[in-house]
């Protein structure tokens, strides 16, 4: 077996690799939601923001194809992971997490499942336009996003998701940093504050969009 295939093999090898590739999806979920925020800003201003990125051309589909891969490196290790934890069931282990369980790591695994699915309908929804709760048009971005979050159940389902979001990525961020090993595990992490200020920032970000054009904000 190779270097790389041993790296895998080992339950270290699929935590780091579940660490970086969660690191690089919360840079992209920052991304988005700065892109995103400028719904506030009028329309030319956010479908101007979809023009220049869809400019960009194989770059743009180059982090595309990058976020892709991360998110099936992300989701495979998860369940390889979570085969080896149901399997093994160490005493220890448990008791030595119970000091810092939360109600987010405690709900990771059904968190992760939800998300997945509902990556999948946000896709099929803004990008692929093959949902359509409202008319969908691939040159007037603001409309898409206007439009659906009028509609109080679309802008329902967003919200809650996005709760979900930030429960997995308050869990995620600070197993990341401990896991590559950037701070050590301790009973008042520090990376858990910054995981959860983080979070709360992320959420809040997503949040505002839906009820601010529910409630009229940027219509």
């Amino acid at each position: 077996m190779s270097r790389l295939g041993r790296f895998w093999a080992s339950t270290i090898g699929k935590k780091i690799v579940m660490g970086v590739t969660g690191l690089i999806m919360v840079g992209f979920l920052i991304g988005h939601m700065a892109g995103n925020l400028q719904v506030f800003e009028g329309a030319e201003r956010l479908n101007g923001y979809s023009r220049f990125l869809h400019s960009l051309g194989e770059l743009l589909w180059l982090v595309r194809g990058v976020l892709l891969l991360a998110l099936v490196l992300h989701i495979v290790a998860a369940v390889q992971l979570t085969r080896i934890d149901w399997a093994a069931r160490p005493v220890g282990y448990e008791k030595h997490e119970a000091q810092a369980a939360t109600f987010a790591s405690r709900t990771i695994r059904i968190g992760g499942v939800l998300l997945a699915v509902f990556i999948v309908l946000h896709l099929m929804h803004f990008t692929l336009g093959t949902l359509e709760p409202a008319p969908f048009s691939r040159e007037n971005v603001y409309g898409n996003v206007t439009g659906s979050f009028a509609i109080p159940w679309v802008a329902g389902l967003y919200v809650a998701a996005m709760v979900v979001v930030g429960l997995h990525l308050y869990h995620g961020a600070w197993s990341a940093f401990r896991t590559l090993g950037i701070t050590k595990a301790s009973a008042h992490p520090l990376q858990r504050r910054i995981a959860g200020a983080v979070a709360f920032l992320v959420w809040l970000g997503f949040t505002i969009v839906p009820l601010g054009v529910l409630l009229g904000w940027a219509r």
